[in-house]
């Protein structure tokens, strides 16, 4: 089969066989679906042969860049030893290992991993350890969770109940009660204390306590927040604004969850976020970076309160994923992070951050751009119509300039990135964590290109 012929086969096959996620399936109607066959370091290639500079890492996942061959062979020798083992009853050397040197890396007296495949099962699995634990504990009416407006926690129906994005919630109604919001902490669009992040960040955490206290802090679990917020486009948090969180849970009985799907492993420059804003939860949610995307794996990462009633008598957390701590998956973790300390990858962001930052601010001089934010290797850039007012666009609008043009022409001129409006509209960056000034560089002219255009057609 010749290769033209073979583009025409897989173009045939996704149209009529594959369903994509968060995809609108219609848009591809009269286009070709792109199709990735190649990556190497920080940028991937099509079936057509184009090159593209991958600027959101995958999916805000493959921390060391593409192409790791020490990571396929890990894969592959695992596969020829052992395959597949569940960790339901039974234990295997490469999940152990894993859960030891994770639980060396995490903050504080967080020892326990719990495996997952993904981020969503994290997130599941944290809300659902938080309650059973409270009904180990005898406290057994404390069920609900505080979450941030906007903020994005996952897919599955608890996950989803976490939630803060009204649009992608209301088909799946009723979701699982119990989810609870609260502001998030997107200075940029103050509603308080504009003018000082300091009163701001107390001001959003005291809203923690306000929720609390209106919900009944004994109907109260967890308190689910990521250290840099992704939906809405990377909202940082204000100085002091985590540790009054801390303060506030641990006076109410409430966990503090840190999910850290996105920001755990190299996307703020630390193992884990909690640690770069000087916090210390109960629990962490990861996946994403933890492999690097070689293989599927995530984790919740407990403290040892939290398992210390169920190792006593016949208490047994009721949870199990068939999958999760995959042996090959497990080994391909373990090789990514020796990639982490043979490389100093963790030094190497925050070496860079600066200047990533630096270089994506340019981008202030063009009209359609408000604000730049974020921190490591994770940054949102937020468009407006009116930079003086900081007026967003309408619905109408940001259709017309998310979907109708820019992420169009934003793939076009060779940059895989996210042209996102949950909330307002905003360009996200996350490249891989090998990333240097050439990346930079190529990410600020390739935008600057695409969003004058995209101006002008306004």
């Amino acid at each position: 089969m010749t290769l033209h012929a073979r583009k025409d086969d897989l173009q045939a096959a996704a149209r009529r066989h594959l369903w994509m996620h968060f995809t609108r399936m219609s848009a591809y109607a009269d286009q070709d679906v792109p199709v990735m066959v190649r990556g190497d370091g920080c940028y991937v290639w099509d079936v057509k042969g184009r090159r593209y500079l991958d600027g959101l890492s995958g999916l805000f996942v493959t921390q060391v860049g593409h192409g790791r061959s020490e990571l396929a062979e890990a894969a592959a020798k695992q596969a020829g030893e052992l395959a597949y083992f569940p960790l339901w009853s039974y234990a295997h050397p490469r999940a152990v290992e894993l859960a030891e040197r994770i639980a060396e890396l995490a903050p504080g007296d967080l020892n326990r991993v719990f495996f997952t495949t993904g981020g969503s099962e994290a997130v599941e699995s944290a809300w659902k350890l938080a309650r059973q634990y409270f009904k180990v504990i005898g406290q057994p009416s404390r069920y609900k969770v505080l979450s941030r407006e906007i903020a994005y926690h996952g897919t599955t129906l608890g996950a989803l109940s976490i939630t803060g994005l009204p649009a992608i919630k209301t088909p799946f109604e009723p979701l699982v009660p119990g989810g609870v919001r609260v502001p998030n902490t997107n200075f940029y669009r103050a509603p308080e204390h504009g003018d000082d992040p300091e009163a701001f960040g107390r001001w959003a955490a005291d809203e923690i306590e306000r929720a609390i206290l209106r919900e009944g802090p004994e109907t109260v679990a967890a308190v689910y927040l990521e250290p840099v917020q992704n939906s809405g486009g990377c909202f940082p948090p204000p100085p002091g604004y985590f540790p009054r969180v801390r303060e506030i849970c641990d006076r109410y009985g409430v966990l503090l969850v840190s999910d850290e799907v996105i920001c755990a492993f190299g996307r703020l420059g630390y193992y884990f976020g909690a640690e770069r804003y000087g916090y210390l939860p109960d629990m962490i949610t990861c996946a994403k970076g933890l492999t690097s995307g070689y293989a599927p794996l995530g984790a919740l990462i407990a403290s040892d309160r939290l398992i210390e009633p169920f190792l006593r008598d016949t208490n047994t957390f009721l949870h199990g994923i068939t999958f999760a701590g995959h042996p090959v998956s497990a080994a391909v973790a373990l090789a990514n992070l020796d990639i982490f300390e043979r490389e100093g990858l963790l030094d190497h962001v925050r070496g860079r951050e600066a200047a990533f930052r630096v270089t994506l601010e340019k981008l202030l001089d063009l009209p359609i751009v408000g604000d730049v934010r974020g921190d490591g290797y994770f940054y949102g850039i937020e468009l407006v119509k009116d930079k003086a007012t900081k007026e967003t666009f309408t619905d109408a609008e940001s259709e017309r300039l998310l979907r109708g043009f820019l992420s169009n022409a934003l793939f076009e001129a060779g940059l895989i990135c996210r042209a996102d409006d949950r909330g307002d509209p905003v360009v996200q960056l996350a490249p891989p964590l090998i990333a240097d000034q050439q990346q930079f560089d190529e990410i600020e002219q390739i935008l600057r290109d695409v969003l004058t255009r995209a101006w002008q057609r306004l």
